[in-house]
C-alpha cells in the first residue's frame, strides 16, 4: 500500500516537471500577462465600440472591393467570348444565355443548400430583427457564406438579370456585426444587451451601403429611415464612424489597384457648376417627380401583387418548393434571349454593366443632337469614352430606344423580384429612375434646343442633371426615403442640383408614400414577417380605438401561492412564454410575472404532493416568489390605438398586459395589434 502511494507520487512529481518543461520562464510569462492585461485595460478605456466599429468597416470595404474585382473579371471574360465569336451569331447567342443561367442556377442552389434564408435582400428580415423578434440563422456565419457566394454569382450575370448588391450587403454587415458583438463579449468579459446590439445592427447597415456607393453620410440617413422608426441621436457617432472608415476603405483600394488616381466619387460626372440649371426648369424637375412618384406606385403594386402570386400559383409554388434552380434558370433564360444583343438587346443596352449604365446616363451631353451627327456605325465592342452610342439606334431614335428600356426593365426586373437567391433591388431602381430622368432631360431638351431664355440669356439643357435627379426621386419613392438625394451627390460628386433633386425627391415621395407601402413593407407583407406595420397619418380614427376594443381577454393568470396542479394545467393550456402572475384568483391584482423556463423548472424539480427535490423552491409545494419577476410595463384598457402602437414600436415590445386600477383584465400582443391597424385600414 505504501509503495503504491509512492509510485503514485513519483508519478505527479513526473507530471508537474513535464508541466513546468512545457511551460518555461514562468516568471517572463506572467509579466508578460501583466503587460497585455495592462495594454488592454488603456486601449478599451476609450472605448471597445470604436474598434469594432473600426473592424466592421474594413472586413465590410474588403469583402466589397474583393466581390467588385471577381464581378469585373467575370464581366470582362464573358464580354471577350462574345467579341472572340464574331459574327457567329448562334454560338454568340448560346454563350450569351449559358453563362447567366450557370450562375444564377448555381447561386439559387448553392445558396439554398446552405440555408433557404439566404435568397433576396434581407433588409425586411432585419427590419423584422431590429424590432425585437428573434429570427433563426438570419445572423449566422452559415448564412454569411452562402450569401457571399450566391451574390458573386449574381451579380457576374450582369445587366441581364439587372439586380444589385446593395441590400445583401447591408444583410451581410448585420451578420459581420453580430458576430463581433459576441466576439466582444468574449473579450472583454461584459454582456452585450438588446439595446448593444440593436445599436450595432443599425451601424452595420449604414456601413453596408456605404461600402457599395462610397457614401458614408447618406448610408447612415438611409439605414436610420429604412430600418429604424426610432434612432436615439447619441448613437449617431456609431454609424457615422463605421460607415466612414468603410467607405474611406473602399475608395482606397480602388488607387492601390490602379482604378483611380485618387480617391473620387464611384460614378463620375462632368455637369457644369456655373449654371447648372436655370429657374424654369424647376417646373419640369417638379413633373419628373410626378412622373416618378406615379411609376414607383404602379411598380411597387405590380411588385407586391406578382410575388403573392407566385407564393399561390400552384404550379410556382410547387417548382419553388422542389426545383428553385429550375426556376432561376427558366427565368434567366427568357431574361438573356430578350437582352441578346442581336435580338431585342440592341434597343437595351444590354452590352453595358450596370455601372456603365447608370454612368452612360449621368452624360451631360445631349444624346439627340449627338445621334444627329453621328456618321459612323456602332463599334464592334463596348466604347468606354462613348457609352452613350449603346443607346442610339437609327430604327427608333434615342427616344424610342429610353421608352423601349423603361417599359421593358419594368416588367422584367419585377420578375428578377420573386427569384430565391441573394440579390439587391435597390441599384436596379436607382438605375431606372436615371432612366426616367434621362428621357424626360432629353425631351426638354428636345423642345429646347437651344436652352431656356431667362433675363435674356440663353442657357443649355443638361439632360444628365434630369437623371440625376430621376434616379434619387424613383429610388427614394420605392424605398420611402429621402435620404437618396444625398446619395446621389455622395455618389456622383455633384452638388450642383441639390435643390431641383431634393423637390423631385419630396413630390415623389409624398405620391409612393401616400398610395403604397415601400418596397421593404411590401416584402414584409406578403413574406407574413411578424412585423408591426405603421399607422398612416391619415388614419386618425387610431386616436379613437381603445385597447379594450382589441386585446385578448382569455388569459391564464397564475395565484402567487399557485400549486402543482395549477402550474401544470397552466403549462399545458397555453404556449406563452411569459404568465401574468395575481396576489389570488378573486381579486386579479397584478403583482408580476413568471417566465415558462422557471414553470417548467418547477415542474421538474417538484412531483404531485411531495416535497421538492432539490433546494431554492418552498416545501409546501406551492411557485417560489424568488420565480417571481416584476411588471416592467404595462397598458391601461383605456389607452388608444395609437399610443399603444407608438410604444410597442419604441420599447421593441412583442406583448404588453392590459390592467384596470391594478387588476389585470387582458393582454396585446402584436397579433391583436396588427389585426387593429388592419381594421383600421380597412374597416368591414
Amino acid at each position: 500500500m505504501d509503495s503504491q502511494v509512492i509510485e503514485q507520487g513519483e508519478a505527479g512529481d513526473k507530471l508537474l516537471a513535464q508541466k513546468d518543461v512545457l511551460r518555461p520562464f514562468p516568471k517572463t510569462r506572467r509579466t508578460m500577462k501583466a503587460f497585455l492585461l495592462g495594454v488592454k485595460g488603456i486601449l478599451f478605456r476609450v472605448g471597445d465600440d470604436w474598434y469594432f466599429l473600426f473592424a466592421l468597416g474594413v472586413i465590410m470595404a474588403l469583402i466589397s472591393f474583393t466581390m467588385d474585382f471577381t464581378v469585373s473579371k467575370l464581366l470582362n471574360a464573358h464580354r471577350w467570348l462574345q467579341q472572340e465569336l464574331g459574327n457567329n451569331t448562334f454560338l454568340r447567342y448560346l454563350s450569351w444565355i449559358v453563362y447567366p443561367i450557370a450562375l444564377v442556377a448555381f447561386s439559387t442552389g448553392f445558396a439554398q443548400s446552405i440555408t433557404p434564408h439566404s435568397g433576396g435582400s434581407g433588409i425586411p428580415e432585419l427590419k423584422t430583427i431590429l424590432t425585437g423578434v428573434i429570427l433563426e440563422e438570419y445572423l449566422t456565419i452559415k448564412n454569411f457564406g452562402a450569401k457571399v457566394v450566391g451574390l458573386t454569382c449574381t451579380l457576374s450575370a450582369g445587366s441581364t438579370m439587372f439586380l444589385g448588391k446593395v441590400g445583401p450587403f447591408v444583410h451581410l454587415s448585420s451578420m459581420i456585426a453580430a458576430y463581433l458583438g459576441r466576439m466582444r463579449t468574449s473579450v472583454t468579459g461584459h454582456y452585450e444587451n438588446k439595446s448593444k446590439e440593436h445599436e450595432m445592427l443599425v451601424a452595420a447597415a449604414a456601413v453596408g451601403v456605404s461600402t457599395v456607393f462610397g457614401a458614408p453620410i447618406s448610408g447612415v440617413l438611409f439605414s436610420v429611415e429604412v430600418m429604424s422608426s426610432h434612432f436615439a441621436v447619441r448613437n449617431y457617432w456609431r454609424g457615422f464612424f463605421a460607415a466612414t472608415c468603410g467607405a474611406f476603405m473602399f475608395r482606397l483600394l480602388a488607387v492601390f489597384n490602379s482604378e483611380q488616381e485618387t480617391i473620387s466619387a464611384i460614378f463620375k460626372t462632368n455637369f457644369k457648376i456655373t449654371f447648372p440649371f436655370d429657374l424654369p426648369e424647376t417646373f419640369f424637375y417638379m413633373i419628373l417627380g410626378v412622373i416618378c412618384g406615379t411609376i414607383s406606385c404602379a411598380y411597387l403594386f405590380c411588385q407586391r401583387w406578382l410575388l403573392g402570386y407566385v407564393k399561390r400559383n400552384p404550379y410556382t409554388t410547387k417548382l419553388m418548393a422542389n426545383d428553385k434552380p429550375v426556376y432561376s434558370a427558366i427565368l434567366a433564360l427568357l431574361m438573356a434571349t430578350i437582352t441578346f444583343p442581336d435580338f431585342l438587346g440592341q434597343y437595351l443596352a444590354s452590352r453595358l454593366s450596370m455601372k456603365e449604365l447608370l454612368v452612360s446616363l449621368f452624360d451631360n451631353r445631349t444624346w439627340w443632337t449627338l445621334s444627329q451627327n453621328m456618321s459612323s456605325p456602332s463599334p464592334v465592342g463596348v466604347d468606354p469614352q462613348n457609352l452613350w452610342m449603346e443607346w442610339a439606334n437609327p430604327q427608333i431614335t434615342i427616344f424610342g430606344t429610353l421608352l423601349f428600356f423603361l417599359i421593358m426593365k419594368f416588367w422584367m426586373f419585377t420578375l428578377a423580384t420573386t427569384l430565391p437567391l441573394p440579390a439587391g433591388y435597390f441599384m436596379p431602381v436607382f438605375i431606372y429612375g436615371a432612366a426616367i430622368g434621362r428621357l424626360v432631360g432629353e425631351t426638354v431638351a428636345y423642345i429646347f434646343p437651344d436652352g431656356i431664355t431667362s433675363d435674356g440669356v440663353v442657357n443649355p439643357i443638361i439632360p444628365g442633371g434630369y437623371a440625376l435627379a430621376g434616379a434619387a426621386a424613383y429610388s427614394g419613392a420605392v424605398t420611402h426615403t429621402l435620404s437618396t438625394a444625398l446619395l446621389a451627390f455622395e455618389a456622383t460628386g455633384q452638388i450642383a442640383h441639390i435643390l431641383p433633386v431634393i423637390l423631385s425627391v419630396l413630390i415623389a415621395n409624398a405620391i409612393a408614400q401616400k398610395f403604397q407601402p415601400s418596397f421593404y413593407d411590401g416584402t414584409i407583407i406578403v413574406k407574413k414577417l411578424p412585423y408591426l406595420p405603421r399607422i398612416r397619418s391619415r388614419q386618425i380614427n387610431s386616436y379613437k380605438v381603445k385597447v379594450n376594443e382589441f386585446m385578448k381577454t382569455d388569459i391564464e393568470v397564475l395565484p402567487r401561492d399557485a400549486k402543482f396542479d395549477q402550474i401544470l394545467q397552466v403549462i399545458t393550456s397555453s404556449d406563452d412564454t411569459e404568465f401574468p402572475v395575481v396576489d389570488n384568483t378573486e381579486t386579479r391584482v397584478l403583482v408580476g410575472i413568471v417566465k415558462r423556463s422557471h414553470l417548467v423548472s418547477f415542474l421538474e424539480t417538484h412531483e404531485h404532493n411531495q416535497e421538492p427535490r432539490s433546494p431554492g423552491h418552498k416545501t409546501d409545494g406551492s411557485l417560489s416568489d424568488g420565480c417571481i419577476e416584476p411588471v416592467n410595463f404595462q397598458l391601461s384598457s383605456w389607452t388608444s390605438l395609437h399610443e399603444a402602437h407608438h410604444l410597442f414600436v419604441l420599447l421593441n415590445l412583442q406583448h404588453a398586459f392590459v390592467t384596470e386600477y391594478g387588476k389585470i383584465v387582458g393582454c396585446v400582443t402584436r397579433k391583436e395589434m396588427r389585426k387593429a391597424i388592419e381594421n383600421l385600414a380597412n374597416p368591414k
